[in-house]
């Protein structure tokens, strides 16, 4: 069996990180990594101990959500707080970092920015990156052992087992699948 690459490892750990956030609206994972070890990672969340989108909605204005903190920024915020420094690192993002984070990461001395899904991607953020000499390189997640649309996949294909069911089709097939699916779909 082949080993998953190191981008693959670490761009899976910020997906992982991502189920965490408790924003509604775009669910994102970051993970600092320097030498082949992380170091921090942080998903979008509402500041500790305030109320979450989850719970109370998206505080929405001028498009964006400001009830949470990104995950970029949350996971060198981890940093600053643990004093371990980010210069020369590299960060791992789910999704193209906004202008706030881009601006942060350079200050951080992040060398590095891999990122899993183009996301609103800022011109001012990418002249910006460019100008700190910040390398941006997408990193699209296809290591098989993670599968970030296994909810969707499951509703599909319960929508696509009622269907069938629907037509009349032999009951017994319909169920042999339906106990398949069960047994791929344990959520």
């Amino acid at each position: 069996m082949e080993r998953i690459s190191w981008n693959q490892y670490f761009m899976a750990q910020s997906h992982l990180l991502a189920l965490r956030s408790t924003c509604k609206r775009l669910m994102v994972g970051a993970t600092i990594v320097r030498d082949k070890r992380i170091i921090a990672g942080g998903y979008n969340g509402s500041v500790s101990g305030s109320v979450h989108c989850m719970d109370d909605g998206c505080y929405v204005i001028d498009g964006h959500c400001v009830r949470t903190v990104h995950a970029e920024a949350n996971a060198l915020l981890q940093c600053a707080k643990f004093g371990v420094p980010t210069d020369n690192a590299d960060i791992y993002v789910t999704h193209y970092p906004c202008l706030q984070c881009c601006k942060q990461i350079i200050q951080a001395g992040i060398k590095t920015v891999y990122y899993a899904e183009d996301y609103r991607n800022h011109k001012y953020a990418i002249q910006l990156f460019n100008e700190a000499g910040v390398d941006t390189i997408k990193v699209k997640l296809d290591y098989l052992a993670v599968d970030t649309n296994y909810k969707e996949k499951h509703r599909l294909v319960n929508e696509l087992l009622n269907k069938l069911e629907e037509s009349n089709d032999d009951e017994q097939e319909i169920r042999n699948l339906k106990d398949r699916v069960s047994s791929l779909f344990t959520l």
